[in-house]
């Protein structure tokens, strides 16, 4: 039999609340959380356990050398030492190395899936980091990397059955309707509808699209977005036999009777998407980018640099991001195993 993948989780920022909702996680429910290996700094590690009251055995080592049981760090050195609540760019190389550690443990099959903790992007980009964030640079390092479906990425918000598409992600809302494009909508909705399948395991799965004007634009009345733009890619396909309605009104899309008649939702932008999530899940809510070869997810929250080293972080979201992962990356591999 071959031996157990772990996950591998990235540190993100040291000086925030990555960490602490890792040794929280491990201190409280170890021997119930998926296998996985910390990619951080040991000293770090360490000064987080003993702030939280983490008691149990903290080894490290590469990533062969870990077991189940205890905690296993792959020894990241930072630059500086770190303080809770007080980023310090010089530490901004190191959580990018970890990140790209990570993808690469991931890529070569070493790990099942990447978790990364939040990075703070003001920080990254103050040490001369050149892209819009985590997404957009754990696709980057996979560009060449051969998969299987449709590639994004494309960023998925999931909690408590529901799971939320988005067709731009930071885009300015002044600026999204001009985003709005069929090439765009198109790949998003495809990227997600493979994921449900494949990924999920839902078989035949139904994407429910919200239009981006009020009333879905009311006819061409309120917006033609849903018209020449939405409408189209739905049409095309629904026409390949894919589960896909028209452009919806956003506003009536979440109350429990809509959700049951969906798999999922692709919203147009952030908001629209993330504040049904968050009102339904704010606290466990698991951040999934579809569309890449490997595994990877993310607690749905920031860095919380006001609220690191107070002991009072909540690792809700970091263990449901573990065990998604965990789920996603045993489909994947069982998948691997009937080729």
């Amino acid at each position: 039999m071959a031996a157990q993948r772990p996950l591998v989780v990235s540190m993100g920022d040291p000086a925030g609340v990555g960490l602490e909702v890792a040794l929280i996680a491990a201190r409280d429910a170890l021997a119930d959380l998926p296998f996985f290996v910390l990619l951080a700094d040991l000293d770090a590690v360490e000064a987080t356990a003993r702030r939280v009251g983490y008691k149990g055995e903290i080894r490290s080592g590469m990533i062969a050398d870990a077991v189940p049981g205890g905690l296993h760090v792959i020894h990241t050195p930072l630059n500086v030492r770190a303080s809770p609540g007080r980023p310090d760019p010089r530490n901004a190389e190191t959580v990018r190395v970890a990140i790209e550690a990570g993808v690469r443990l991931a890529a070569a099959g070493e790990a099942a899936g990447l978790v990364t903790l939040p990075i703070a992007k003001a920080v990254m980009y103050e040490a001369g980091f050149l892209f819009p964030g985590h997404t957009e640079f754990i696709a980057a390092l996979l560009e060449t990397l051969a998969m299987a479906g449709p590639r994004g990425p494309v960023m998925m918000l999931a909690g408590d059955g529901l799971r939320v598409s988005l067709a731009t992600i930071h885009t300015p809302l002044r600026d999204v309707a001009s985003a709005l494009t069929q090439a765009r909508v198109e790949r998003a909705a495809r990227v997600t509808l493979h994921a449900l399948a494949c990924d999920f395991g839902i078989a035949g799965p139904r994407l429910a699209i919200a239009g981006l004007n009020p009333h879905a634009g009311e006819s061409g009345a309120l917006g033609r977005e849903e018209i020449e733009i939405i409408g189209p890619v739905a049409a095309r396909l629904r026409a390949e036999g894919h589960r896909v309605s028209d452009p919806l009104p956003a506003d009536t899309l979440f109350h429990p009777e809509a959700r049951a008649s969906y798999d999922a939702v692709l919203a147009m932008y952030h908001d629209q998407g993330l504040i049904p999530v968050k009102t339904v899940d704010f606290f466990g809510a698991v951040n999934v980018t579809l569309g890449l070869p490997i595994v990877r997810t993310s607690p749905d929250h920031g860095v919380a640099f006001d609220r690191a080293g107070l002991g009072v972080a909540r690792a809700d979201s970091f263990i449901a991001a573990l065990k998604l992962a965990a789920e996603l990356g045993a489909r994947r591999a069982e998948q691997a195993d009937r080729v």
